[in-house]
């Protein structure tokens, strides 16, 4: 739960990297209280009825109070794996943008800083993993 909290203090930062846990953490917080919304939608009777289908009040306001953090955490969940936020515009492209944007987000971090800031895993009072020597074969 303190994952899903960090994203919602951090709502409008669009700058930095947010590592893997911190984004799946906030999806699947999104994924359950999605599912008592909606559940809460039918039971209660919140729905808004037309011909294509019903539409859940609750589901819709906290979609809506939810969108600009869950922008901003994918924009830095990109930026973790060194992609520019310009990626998330590939959720327009009918199943293949899908699928690249899932692989972003469960690609590793990059180690160590990148041109969009330091590790986030340093935040967290986690050791960064051990980078391997580099060995310079020179005589």
């Amino acid at each position: 739960m303190n994952w899903y909290v960090a994203v919602l203090q951090n709502y409008t930062g669009f700058t930095g990297r947010a590592r893997r846990k911190e984004f799946w953490m906030f999806a699947l917080c999104n994924l359950i209280i999605n599912l008592i919304l909606r559940a809460a939608d039918h039971l209660f009777g919140f729905l808004i009825v037309s011909p294509e289908g019903s539409i859940g009040i609750l589901t819709t306001l906290y979609g809506l109070a939810v969108l600009i953090p869950s922008l901003a955490v994918a924009v830095r969940r990109l930026h973790d794996g060194d992609h520019a936020g310009w990626w998330l515009l590939m959720v327009f492209l009918p199943i293949v943008g899908g699928i690249v944007l899932l692989v972003f987000m469960l690609q590793q971090s990059t180690p160590g800083a990148n041109r969009y800031g330091p590790s986030p895993r340093l935040d967290f009072d986690e050791p960064e993993p051990p980078i391997p020597p580099f060995h310079n074969h020179q005589h």
